[in-house]
């Protein structure tokens, strides 16, 4: 019976190790927060390039009708996000200020 619960002791005494020891790694871990860079700036659809406003009217977007655009700063790159629909389908498309799709 001794045995058991010497055992059982030192059973316990190394789980509580084991422990202390992933909470003092835990403790040491930097924690670092990423915050989404972009900033949107609202655009009225009369306001856009005048190369972004041609290559909507392209044939890449015929049938396409652009509902709202925003000016988007995210690092160093600009551009603008401008959301379209067609019938009852929609989505949103990216173009810089030249004209020219952005990935």
């Amino acid at each position: 019976m001794k045995k058991i619960i010497l055992a059982a002791t030192l059973a316990f005494a190394g789980f509580t190790a084991v422990q202390a020891s992933e909470v003092n790694t835990i403790k040491n871990a930097a924690i670092v927060a990423v915050q989404d860079s972009a900033v949107k700036t609202p655009v009225k659809l009369e306001e856009l390039p005048a190369p972004v406003t041609t290559a909507l009217k392209s044939d890449a977007y015929k049938g396409w009708t652009a509902t709202e655009a925003w000016s988007v700063k995210e690092g160093t790159k600009e551009y603008y996000l401008i959301n379209v629909k067609k019938e009852a389908e929609t989505g949103s498309v990216k173009i810089d200020k030249d004209g020219k799709p952005v990935q």
